[in-house]
């Protein structure tokens, strides 16, 4: 008999964990397929942007995160004290022209220097503390698609293997096997340059420029993390773009690019990839999702795309799950499409735009010369770092509220001697109802339904957050209206239902919770 799960997830890398956890604390199972026998050491991403980070905060990973990153600041010595300051005061860059963090709101809602293997081993952790299984040595050679579910084949360490879930989704990177396998559409641009990552040690560093250099054959980005340079070469993809990098291929690259009379004495590692821009039709195809880099591929300049997996993830997860418990019907699978595809098409045009303004032809040095200049007005520069950052994303939930479809940062919850944080509340993956109303009004309307916790608000607007911080509705204080319909839109009812899931709500003794925090901010 074939093994039956609820949702398998390929691919055990950043997005891939986050998803699996997102199902879990919803109550599904899953099991994780990943073709690697061990995490990759390759380099990839260096930091995580806000809305990544805040994905990891709201499932209580926040703690490890700012762990991870005192230690890559301790790592540096003494100049490590000074680098922190600088990459907290850093909002970025938008095609290698700095960001200015004095004109940006939320400045609080920022980046953190945490690469992708150390996001990967907090997310791996936390997923071994849910029993979630994690299979490695497993590449997918099948699947076959049916109404009730999907049938997977791999190749495992101990031969072929097989089983059916109900849904079955794809976080298994740019060369995305599931997406091949399901048939999805992945049109876009084919690549002009290659990139490349290396960590290595020169004979003569200082004849090396630190920082950006532009010049007629690319780019050169020489720290500020020692031994670090990554390199934009202009000539055009290589022949065989699979070849292993090699010490050579990066010293000749590195020479022609600079001019500069350096030899690479050492290499630790390096990597290459290509500025290519991609993007599925949908995200989904019957009983067949993707997420992260298996749906969207581009250009790593600004460093999106970890942190736009991450929030796929994150939108995904609770919704996949509220159809696996019976609560939701799949339909509601249709708003992962319409919420995240629009935010990765944007991502994709900011980031052909920044290759298009780092290259050295006449016509880009005058755009990128008149860029430079729009970029020292504040809304110029407050609107590319939304776009980078995130923080610009707002879903089109049908609302005329500019709060409402926005992705909530952490705040503080409760009242005077009762007081919380948002996130904290947030970490079992429920929904959030924050009733600033005297009355309890709000979370009265709220009661009926399963999985929203009530906590009260000492100011306005009361609010409805998603599990994926998502504001579904808000109200000023003492107006309810539209809040039925947002509960409705995004969860279940609590009358029970024959089979159904059923969870305890703020009708039951959640509701303990909103009263203790009631109670004591009168006492």
């Amino acid at each position: 008999m074939d093994e039956q799960v609820d949702v398998v997830v390929v691919g055990a890398g950043p997005v891939g964990l986050l998803l699996a956890i997102e199902l879990k604390l919803g109550g599904a199972g899953v099991m994780v397929l990943e073709r690697l026998t061990a995490p990759s050491v390759a380099l990839k991403g260096t930091a995580v942007g806000p809305l990544g980070v805040e994905a990891l905060q709201r499932r209580s990973m926040g703690p490890a995160l700012a762990g991870a990153e005192d230690r890559h600041f301790a790592a540096m010595g003494p100049v490590g004290v000074e680098r922190r300051a600088q990459a907290h005061r850093s909002r970025g860059h938008f095609a290698l022209l700095p960001l200015r963090s004095e004109a940006v709101g939320e400045p609080e809602r920022r980046m953190l220097w945490v690469n992708q293997q150390g996001v990967e081993a907090i997310l791996g952790a936390r997923a071994a503390a849910l029993d979630i299984e994690v299979r490695r040595g497993c590449e997918v050679t099948g699947l076959d698609q049916h109404d009730d579910g999907v049938a997977l084949h791999w190749a495992s360490p101990d031969g072929p293997e097989h089983a059916r879930c109900a849904w079955l989704v794809g976080c298994d990177g740019g060369r995305s096997s599931i997406r091949k396998l399901a048939g999805f559409a992945f049109p876009g641009t084919p690549p002009s340059q290659f990139m490349y990552q290396a960590v290595l040690d020169l004979d003569h560093p200082e004849r090396l420029p630190r920082g950006s250099t532009r010049t007629p054959e690319g780019v050169v980005m020489n720290g500020p993390r020692p031994r670090w340079l990554a390199m934009h070469d202009f000539s055009g993809p290589l022949a065989d773009r699979n070849a292993p990098v090699t010490r050579e291929e990066i010293e000749g690259v590195l020479r022609r690019i600079s001019g500069a009379d350096v030899r690479v004495t050492a290499m630790e590692q390096a990597n290459r990839f290509t500025d290519s821009a991609r993007l599925v039709d949908t995200y989904r195809r019957d009983r067949v999702l993707l997420a992260g880099d298996a749906a969207h591929i581009h250009s790593p300049l600004g460093g999106q795309g970890l942190s736009l997996g991450l929030v796929d993830a994150a939108n995904l997860g609770w919704k996949l799950a509220a159809v696996v418990r019976g609560d939701k019907p799949d339909s509601l699978l249709d708003s992962y499409t319409s919420e995240r595809r629009p935010v990765a098409e944007a991502v994709l045009a900011n980031t052909l735009a920044q290759v298009a303004l780092t290259r050295s032809d006449p016509q880009s040095s005058a755009m990128r010369q008149i860029f430079a200049k729009l970029m020292e007005i504040d809304a110029v520069n407050g609107h590319l770092d939304g776009l980078t950052s995130g923080l610009a994303t707002r879903y089109d939930l049908g609302a005329e509220r500019d709060l409402v479809g926005r992705l909530t940062g952490d705040r503080p919850v409760g009242r005077a001697d009762a007081r919380t944080s948002l996130f904290a509340e947030m970490a079992e993956g429920e929904g959030i109802v924050l009733d600033a109303s005297p009355d309890g009004q709000a979370a009265g309307l709220a009661a009926g339904f399963t999985r929203v916790r009530c906590l009260p608000a000492d100011a306005g607007p009361s609010m409805l957050i998603r599990p994926d911080g998502c504001i579904a509705w808000a109200g000023d204080v003492g107006d309810v209206e539209g809040l039925v319909d947002a509960l409705e839109r995004w969860f279940a009812s609590a009358a029970p239902r024959p089979g159904g899931f059923q969870e305890q709500s703020c009708s039951a003794s959640r509701s303990s919770r909103y009263s203790t925090l009631a109670t004591s901010a009168k006492a």
